[in-house]
């Protein structure tokens, strides 16, 4: 008996809502389970290069963790594309200012480089506090073993 290798296509695709509490979760740990999440890679049905993950809504980003130095020293650059326009904040600043977007870059990160990576992102809804807009979508309560 030939076994076939079974492909997911778009339109068989089944997605999914998933609620995730930041509070005191270290940012790189968390950010793994959520890129895999987001890729679909937890699930039998993964297929390199078809998007067949869940979304991911994100509560509470400014109560991320970081290990070590990091709440100092780490820091998150952005570039104007002028001449000299290399802007620099620390996690702490950013933490303060944007924390949502610490966990959008860590995330990205871990996504393909190309059309599919910049099409899986914008299934990852990251809020500051614990209120989200999302309630009619039916969240499950997610909380990952780390």
């Amino acid at each position: 008996m030939i076994m076939k290798t079974y492909s997911l296509k778009k339109e068989e695709v089944e997605r999914n809502w998933f609620l995730l509490d930041a509070t005191d979760k270290v940012l790189g740990r968390i950010a793994t389970k959520i890129a895999d999440r987001i890729r679909g890679k937890d699930k039998a049905t993964f297929t390199p290069h078809t998007d067949g993950g869940d979304y991911v809504i994100v509560i509470n980003a400014e109560k991320i963790k970081v290990t070590g130095s990091k709440f100092t020293d780490k820091k998150y650059y952005r570039h104007s594309l002028y001449p000299g326009g290399l802007k620099t904040k620390t996690f702490k600043d950013l933490n303060k200012d944007n924390p949502e977007r610490i966990i959008e870059e860590a995330v990205k990160g871990m996504l393909p480089k190309n059309k599919l990576g910049r099409s899986m992102i914008k299934k990852l809804k990251v809020y500051k506090g614990s209120e989200h807009n999302h309630e009619s979508q039916k969240p499950i309560e997610w909380n990952p073993s780390l």
